[in-house]
Parts: structure tokens; C-alpha cells; sequence
């Protein structure tokens, strides 16, 4: 696995690449600290304990799907951190009441409906994928040789 930390607002996010499952995971408590701008790791660590127990006893399926890692701490030393995937984290953010949690929580409504809407018109989720590689800097050239790709693989499955 390969640590790769990333930064939000000024945030270090520490998170951890599986490349056998091709899976990120991140960091609870630096997810926490992020959100709740607590000042230290210490505060952010009793706010997630807490926050742990209650969805412990509501019983949600979130605290399971929480595993624990080594992650390298503030001293150098590699320690035993809780870690989640990111379904698992964006439910997490759910769960979390922070003026920091809300754009998230609209952002993932926005996905969901658009997710929605191309379920009913499956052009509408390969004119996205259109865009995002133009975002990425790939030329239409590419784009069209990707999506004719796409299309023959598919077709050999169906085969």
C-alpha cells in the first residue's frame, strides 16, 4: 500500500492507496478534524470516539466499515488508525454536523440526482464522460477512440 497524503483547506489528509483492490482509504480522524476544524489531533480523536459509540448504538453499519491501518503520526512512528473507503467516508460526512459537511452533503445530492437522470437516459452518462476527459486534457481524438473502445469491448462481452 502506498501513503499518499493529500490536503484539504489547509488540512493534511492522510490516506492510503490499495493497489491490489484499487481502493483509497483515508484517515476518520483527519476527516473529522477537517470538518469540525477542531485545533489538534487529540480533540479530533475523543470527537470521533464519541461520535463512534453513538452510531455504535444507533446501529449503523458505518462504525463496521471502518477498518484499522498504520498510518504515520505527527512523531514519525507508524500507528494503528481508523481508516474508511470512500462510500464509507461520504456516509461518515453524513453523519457529521459541521458548516464544512454541508457543500459535501449538497455536492453528493447533485451526483445522486444526475446519477438518476442517466439511469433513464444513458446518453447523458457518456456526454459526461465526454467532458470530464476534456477537463483531464485529452483530445477529442483520444475521446472518440476511447469511447469507440468502449463499445467493441462491450460488444465482445455481449458475444
Amino acid at each position: 500500500m502506498k501513503s499518499i497524503p493529500t490536503i484539504f483547506e489547509k488540512h493534511e489528509i492522510r490516506r492510503l492507496y490499495d493497489e491490489k483492490s484499487e481502493t483509497w482509504w483515508f484517515s476518520v480522524i483527519d476527516i473529522i478534524q477537517a470538518l469540525t476544524q477542531l485545533s489538534n489531533y487529540q480533540s479530533a480523536r475523543k470527537y470521533w470516539k464519541v461520535l463512534k459509540g453513538r452510531l455504535a448504538k444507533e446501529g449503523s453499519e458505518l462504525v463496521a466499515n471502518c477498518y484499522q491501518l498504520k498510518l504515520t503520526a505527527d512523531d514519525g512512528k507508524m500507528r494503528m488508525t481508523d481508516v474508511a473507503n470512500a462510500e464509507t467516508l461520504l456516509r461518515l460526512v453524513q453523519s457529521v454536523p459541521s458548516p464544512k459537511a454541508e457543500p459535501i452533503k449538497l455536492w453528493l445530492a447533485k451526483v445522486g440526482y444526475e446519477r438518476m437522470q442517466e439511469m433513464s437516459d444513458p446518453a447523458l452518462a457518456l456526454e459526461r464522460a465526454r467532458i470530464t476527459w476534456q477537463k483531464h486534457g485529452c483530445s477529442d481524438k483520444w475521446i472518440q477512440q476511447r469511447m469507440t473502445g468502449q463499445e467493441t469491448r462491450n460488444k465482445l462481452t455481449d458475444y
